[in-house]
């Protein structure tokens, strides 16, 4: 089992940037593949990006070319750089665990943090 705790969220200015954190505990983080979603007020929740235990990247097309994702299993967390943000990024991210593979199904994943909010202001 894993617990995931996300950090970094906070207010920002559109076209700023932002860098999420989502630590996860336990000794067996490479293990698992790692995503980023979001969902904003009255929405669905939306995959972002996943990285897979051999850090193969995928990313949603809204995000492509803005947002980075990356881990470091040395430190067991897995990062969201965000770039270029615009006031419909605003929403709450999560992050998720997965001891499968890398998906953009919600559905696939079994690990999820309390998320952290993101706010951009135009």
């Amino acid at each position: 089992q894993v617990q995931l705790v996300e950090s970094g969220g906070g207010l920002v200015q559109a076209g700023g940037s932002l860098r999420l954190s989502c630590a996860a505990s336990g000794r067996t983080f490479s293990s698992y593949a790692m995503a980023w979603f979001r969902q904003a007020p009255g929405k669905e929740r939306e995959f972002l990006s996943a990285i897979s235990q051999n850090g193969i990247t995928y990313y949603a097309d809204s995000v492509k070319g803005r947002f980075t994702i990356s881990r470091d299993n040395a430190k067991n967390t897995v990062y969201l750089q965000m770039n270029s943000l615009k006031s419909e990024d605003t929403a709450d991210y999560y992050c998720a665990a997965s001891l499968w593979v890398a998906s953009r199904t919600r559905a696939e994943y079994e690990y999820w943090g309390q998320g952290t909010q993101v706010t951009v202001s135009s």
